[in-house]
């Protein structure tokens, strides 16, 4: 299934380049596979396979990687970009990143220039998609608004079902897990500052 209603017209980032670009920053970083992947909690397979694009990753898997490497997730759009952000993106103009074990689509909806204190992006859920196997804590204070849709959000073991129209401030370090328990397709707006808290 493709990123549903909301990001039908998007671009997709291609897995290649994002692997590519993960192996650049990992290795810029003298960090072996073997190390790289103790350091996240994965396994050197599942590293090797997305540095080589077989797979990609999950929004918190994602998350994770970003904050070993020490960049943000907007590093891995910008990866992508060709020329000068504009400030103003259009729908057909969006790039994604697809999660290739859940039904889970990421759309930068902002420049991820490194100049940027703000990444914005739409986290698209189909039915049972989720934003990983366990919750994630980004070291970044990050805002969440309920698009569309039902998600469930377990922030620090406690659930909240939210509904669209809803919103979070999530503090930075708080271990969060988002979940879609309904058949229909849900979109969050995730805004995460730049800076460290």
């Amino acid at each position: 299934m493709g990123p549903g209603a909301g990001g039908a017209l998007s671009a997709p980032v291609n897995p290649q380049i994002l692997g590519e670009h993960i192996r650049r920053l990992r290795s810029d970083r003298g960090l072996s596979v073997r190390a790289f992947a103790a350091r996240t909690g994965f396994s050197p397979s599942f590293i090797s396979q997305l540095e080589n694009g077989q797979v990609s990753p999950s929004l918190g898997s994602l998350q994770k990687i970003a904050e070993t490497l020490g960049v943000t997730l907007g590093e891995f759009f910008a990866a992508a970009e060709t020329g000068e952000e504009p400030l103003i993106v259009r729908l057909e103009d969006r790039r994604r990143l697809d999660s290739t074990w859940t039904d889970a689509h990421i759309e930068a909806l902002g420049p991820m220039a490194r100049s940027r204190r703000l990444e914005p992006v739409l986290v698209i859920f189909g039915p049972g998609g989720k934003s990983g196997q366990h919750p994630h804590a980004p070291s970044r204070e990050e805002f969440a608004f309920v698009v569309k849709g039902e998600v469930t959000l377990t922030l620090a073991d406690e659930e909240n079902v939210m509904g669209a129209g809803d919103a979070v401030t999530l503090p930075a370090q708080a271990p969060r897990l988002w979940e879609n328990r309904t058949r229909e397709i849900a979109e969050i707006l995730i805004i995460s500052s730049r800076r460290r808290n």
